[in-house]
């Protein structure tokens, strides 16, 4: 891929660019095309889109970090899950776009004095973001998995919508043919084109400062030994817990890493009576009666992961694995009024994540759950597997007083793919970390661009906020260099 650069002791840039996600590689694009010289920096290595099988055992040993086996403790801990590989998160999750309703920029504004934060402006954003990403509907069929939540959401004359995708469809209009529009495909070609290098399999471990300015990152290369590079500006976009942990490691403290906010969900599997099993596809349907604190949606159903669904309760259901391509996992997630923190320790080279969720959290998870495995009963699921120890298997209405009664968060498989909210912008120095465009506090040259500056969950997939935040400030950064 013209672009990646080999490993070298050191590297001079102008700006610094740490993680090539969302925020990294929309934040690359637009300052390469600007005419600045720009070196970024990815953890993980650059793999090709479809040399490896989505949602596979082998994408998760490739692309994930630490395997997939990352979690929040707490009680109960939040299984979550990171890219690392070049593109990040957009390499990995499922290619749904949604953008945020304007009360959530109206409340991001109030509660965190975000300013210059036009709807207007981020709106027109969106617009640049959805064309480039080819974001669109599914132009043919949709996969059998999700069909059957529509069809169980109809049935209950609940509100229901497909998500639109980054998807494009090369080979023919049906769900499962599409081609994920991520980063490895959109902003990083486009940074490249402009001059833009990256390095890949590098960590950075730490920034050198010489007052309020940082001027040095220390790396550590593939084969282990060191390396530096020396910038004027460094923006960090490695994720809500890769940027906070670096920060953290590079001095800074304070507010940094303390606001960690997440949608997080519970799971089940349903067993129907015809093939509805699409182990590389994602359902693009969504049940939105209860939103925003509530929302339903189909999960990736590999068999694995369909075996992982029904291990909390392994005695009873391990006979349904069998059955994996008659069955598909679905989830409930909330809009969660509990936080978490991310804190790097000395000697650990991951930081170490806690999250608490409140009294309010733990019943709606619970509430969540039932109303899903009711959508499910709708749709003609002759048998519902809650992901919880202890469940029942439902498999008629009356069934699911039970499931109520017998759930408790403790005892559930909770689980996140959204991350946000460790380093959130504003200029209430009370609550935000950075001020309303990324830069750290207290600080003249070091910025965050990614989804470590939302103030708060958005309740929607964050990925179209956290692009359109990036290209905000992106923006900003290069009429303030001009």
């Amino acid at each position: 891929m013209t672009g990646l650069v080999d490993a070298a002791p050191h590297h001079d840039c102008e700006v610094l660019v740490v993680g090539s996600g969302a925020g990294g590689a929309t934040t690359a694009a637009l300052l390469a095309e600007a005419g600045i010289d720009v070196l970024v920096i990815e953890e993980g290595p650059w793999i090709e889109q479809g040399s490896v099988v989505p949602f596979s055992l082998e994408q998760m040993d490739r692309q994930y970090r630490s395997g997939g086996l990352t979690v929040a403790l707490g009680r109960p801990s939040i299984a979550y899950t990171e890219g690392r590989c070049a593109g990040g998160g957009t390499e990995i999750n499922s290619g749904l776009y949604r953008r945020p309703v304007e009360a959530t920029l109206e409340r991001w504004r109030r509660t965190h004095g975000v300013v210059d934060f036009s709807d207007e402006e981020f709106y027109a954003a969106c617009d640049e973001i959805e064309a480039a990403l080819s974001v669109g509907r599914v132009p043919g069929r949709h996969s059998p998995a999700g069909d059957r939540l529509r069809r169980g959401a109809a049935a209950l004359g609940w509100q229901h919508e497909e998500i639109p995708r980054w998807m494009t469809y090369p080979t023919s209009t049906d769900a499962v043919a599409g081609r994920r529009e991520s980063m490895t495909r959109t902003f990083l070609p486009r940074a490249f084109a402009a001059g833009a290098r990256m390095l890949c399999e590098h960590r950075v471990d730490r920034l050198i400062h010489d007052g309020d300015r940082a001027f040095r990152a220390e790396l550590t290369r593939p084969d282990g030994t060191p390396a530096t590079v020396d910038f004027r500006d460094v923006i960090l976009c490695a994720g809500a817990i890769q940027t906070p942990a670096l920060l953290q490691r590079s001095g800074h403290r304070g507010l940094v890493g303390r606001s960690l906010a997440v949608h997080p969900t519970v799971k089940l599997a349903a067993r129907f009576d015809d093939d509805v099993n699409v182990p590389d596809h994602v359902p693009v349907h969504q049940v939105n009666e209860f939103a925003p604190d509530l929302s339903f949606g189909g999960s990736a159903s590999h068999p694995g992961l369909v075996a992982l669904a029904l291990t909390d309760h392994w005695d009873l259901m391990r006979g349904a694995v069998t059955d994996w391509r008659r069955m598909a996992v679905y989830y409930a997630a909330i809009t969660s009024e509990g936080r978490g923190r991310v804190t790097a320790l000395p000697g650990l080279r991951d930081p170490v994540v806690t999250y608490r969720l409140t009294r309010r959290d733990r019943a709606l998870l619970g509430k969540g759950l039932a109303r899903l495995a009711l959508v499910m009963l709708e749709a003609g699921a002759e048998a519902v597997f809650p992901s919880f120890r202890g469940a029942p298997v439902v498999r008629t209405r009356s069934d699911l007083a039970d499931l109520t009664g017998r759930f408790a968060a403790g005892t559930a498989s909770v689980m996140t793919v959204h991350l946000c909210s460790t380093v959130p912008m504003g200029s209430d120095r009370s609550r935000a970390a950075a001020d309303s465009h990324g830069r750290i506090h207290d600080t003249a040259n070091v910025y965050v661009n990614d989804a470590s500056l939302l103030p708060d969950a958005p309740g929607v997939n964050p990925q179209g906020s956290v692009m359109a935040v990036a290209m905000r400030n992106a923006r900003r950064f290069v009429e303030e260099r001009a």
